[in-house]
């Protein structure tokens, strides 16, 4: 029921209806400036709510035991990845997808937070701090991965990652790179909404609730209109990947949202920060880790770790993923 209750939200439809449009080849797009405010948007709006809600409830140990958690899945997530990967890729591009999948979606956990706002299921706000927490760790261990690699291999890069702009033979320096992860746009924004919105608290919500409440669910449906649009164009890469790949793809984040509900278990998370937690393990960067990682392992192949993360994860997680987390989760914590 929850999953049919999903497919008729409209923003989910409008999500199904990008990708039907991309599929006739309609010539319907949302200009990149527009995508681009709607993402700036989204995350502001996602922030804010954050933070209004963690100086409402103040911190403690569920907060801490939290972004503990979260903070272990980054680690754990990713390296359970290659070594299961690495089995199927090359080192690099085991790598670079272990890393997709060691990262998180923020899409994904917006459209989720949506969810159990219209399910009236309560989470904290903090939880948009563990959004940001699990962004980076599994770039890092990419990277480590890759240099490791580069040193057991005495080919190098391939050709073709010379013509993409690589500065050298080894990418950037990984000064650069963690620089990058970590002063991302994406992030700082999110991150200084919620500080925002902790630090105004109600008197702030009550200004912005124009802004943050009412338009949010409009925007959210153009921007997953946008998605689907270009989830249709990844779909035709995907012929070439490894059906193995294909089924790791929903596989893998039902392991990742498996180890999550055992965390939450564990330490005792309300059901509303359960599935988050469990969102956004399951989820897989498609945005910041890809846009990182084709500068950073110019010899992985961003058709295999891009396609799988946005035209297979991301659209299991919006249509069936989210709502199957929900169900879980509720019955197994009453």
């Amino acid at each position: 029921m929850n999953a049919l209750n999903n497919l008729l939200d409209p923003a989910v439809l409008f999500f199904v209806f990008g990708v039907t449009a991309g599929l006739l080849r309609s010539n319907l797009e949302v200009p990149p400036q527009i995508a681009r405010f709607l993402s700036l948007y989204l995350l502001m709006s996602v922030g804010l709510k954050g933070g209004f809600s963690l100086a409402h409830a103040g911190f403690g140990p569920q907060v801490i035991a939290s972004l503990t958690a979260a903070a272990l899945l980054s680690l754990a997530v990713p390296a359970l990845g290659y070594l299961l990967l690495r089995r199927l890729l090359s080192r690099f591009d085991a790598a670079a997808v272990a890393a997709t999948y060691g990262s998180v979606s923020a899409t994904t956990f917006i459209t989720a937070t949506q969810y159990l706002q219209v399910q009236g299921i309560d989470f904290g706000g903090h939880m948009a701090v563990a959004l940001v927490l699990m962004e980076s760790p599994a770039i890092l261990m990419a990277m480590a991965l890759a240099a490791w690699a580069r040193r057991q291999s005495a080919d190098g890069p391939r050709p073709q990652a010379a013509s993409e702009g690589a500065a050298t033979n080894h990418g950037p320096s990984m000064g650069h790179v963690v620089r990058e992860a970590f002063t991302d746009g994406a992030n700082l924004l999110l991150l200084g909404s919620l500080v925002i919105g902790f630090a105004t608290g109600d008197r702030g919500k009550a200004m912005m609730e124009p802004f943050s409440g009412a338009l949010f669910k409009g925007m959210l449906a153009l921007f997953l209109l946008d998605l689907g649009l270009l989830v249709a164009r990844q779909l035709p890469g995907l012929r070439q990947v490894h059906p193995a790949l294909l089924a790791y793809g929903i596989l893998g984040p039902l392991v990742h949202g498996l180890m999550a509900l055992g965390l939450a278990a564990l330490i005792g998370l309300p059901a509303g920060d359960t599935i988050l937690l469990v969102v956004l393990a399951a989820s897989a960067s498609y945005i910041v880790v890809p846009a990182v990682l084709r500068h950073a392992i110019p010899e992985a192949n961003p058709g295999i770790y891009l396609g799988l993360s946005l035209a297979v994860t991301f659209v299991f997680n919006i249509l069936i993923g989210i709502p199957l987390y929900t169900e879980v989760v509720q019955r197994l914590w009453g």
